[in-house]
């Protein structure tokens, strides 16, 4: 709100105000959900080729860039809308103030989506090779496929801080008891190995059993503790009065008490009970039913998780 101008130096005096409702929406919901999918691909595919031959998951090592490539850059292209100015990320990159979580976090996300892009070229001229032989980038493509091996491990590396980093603007937040450094970027680690085997799930049809059953595992082992942590926020608020607070908006009664449990119940609960089931039989359905259990609860969670803080007055 503009309380005055001044006309000889052209400044104008503003006064802080309460933004009133929720500022940050399901657009930022969106965005942390799609990078846990775009990361956690990567980094549980790493898993699978360094556990199974390739031979095992025949389209692994282009799917797997493939789904990081469309994620990410759902990721990227909502942070940009989300932004009151979106040609001021310009200046991330030409004016970097690296002291600044989201300037090293933009300039690490675009080299991550830059290098899966390389791998996505390499990995599907290599999968299909009958593919416009005559194709220069084909032709590139191919001459240079141990380059997906050299740069694979950098890609990985870069998964982890690209996928943590959000948990520290989060941190940073004033105010903001509910979003503590070290649960959120747990809880960032968690579901971005609970989204990505969820993500690797739905493509394997054509997979060996045992591929199949070490996704099971990342998935169960992700939800449980994932659901662990929110659990311990849930029951154990009552040392943060701002914290107990917040959370009175999940517990009975309150105004996202619906959602949360939904949450619970679709994205960790059912998902975790369906993975531990199917390490023991394998059952392609029931698996990719899981994973889109998790997948869509994963989003609710998170949706609740980013609101409910914003649901207190700051004054």
């Amino acid at each position: 709100m503009v309380e005055h101008g001044i006309h000889a130096t052209q400044a104008v005096v503003t006064l802080d105000v309460a933004l009133p409702g929720i500022i940050w929406g399901w657009m930022i919901t969106l965005n942390m959900w799609a990078k846990s999918v775009g990361t956690g691909v990567i980094l549980v595919g790493a898993f699978l080729l360094y556990r199974h031959k390739k031979d095992e998951m025949p389209n692994l090592r282009w799917m797997m860039p493939l789904i990081a490539f469309i994620f990410l850059n759902i990721f990227l292209l909502f942070t940009l809308a989300d932004l009151h100015h979106p040609y001021r990320m310009v200046n991330i990159f030409l004016h970097p103030h690296w002291t600044s979580a989201i300037t090293v976090g933009a300039w690490m996300a675009s080299l991550f989506t830059a290098l899966v892009t390389v791998m996505l070229v390499i990995g599907y001229f290599d999968a299909h090779p009958n593919v416009r032989k005559n194709c220069a980038l084909a032709n590139a493509a191919r001459a240079n496929s141990s380059l997906y091996e050299k740069i694979f491990p950098f890609v990985v590396f870069l998964a982890i801080p690209v996928t943590l980093y959000t948990a520290i603007i989060m941190a940073e937040s004033s105010a903001r008891e509910l979003w503590q450094a070290p649960s959120e970027v747990m809880q960032m680690m968690w579901a971005a190995l609970m989204a990505g085997s969820a993500g690797l799930i739905l493509i394997s049809g054509k997979w060996s059993p045992e591929a199949r059953r070490d996704l099971a595992l990342v998935l169960a082992i992700a939800t449980f503790f994932s659901f662990l942590m929110y659990m311990g926020e849930y029951f154990f608020s009552f040392k943060s009065a701002e914290g107990e607070a917040t959370l009175a908006y999940v517990h009975a009664g309150g105004a996202y008490n619906a959602e949360f449990w939904f949450g619970m119940v679709l994205g960790f609960i059912v998902p975790f009970f369906l993975a531990v089931g199917n390490m023991k039989s394998d059952n392609k359905t029931l698996l990719k039913f899981a994973a889109l259990m998790a997948l869509i609860g994963l989003y609710m969670a998170k949706d609740v998780w980013l609101k409910i803080p914003q649901m207190l007055s700051l004054s």
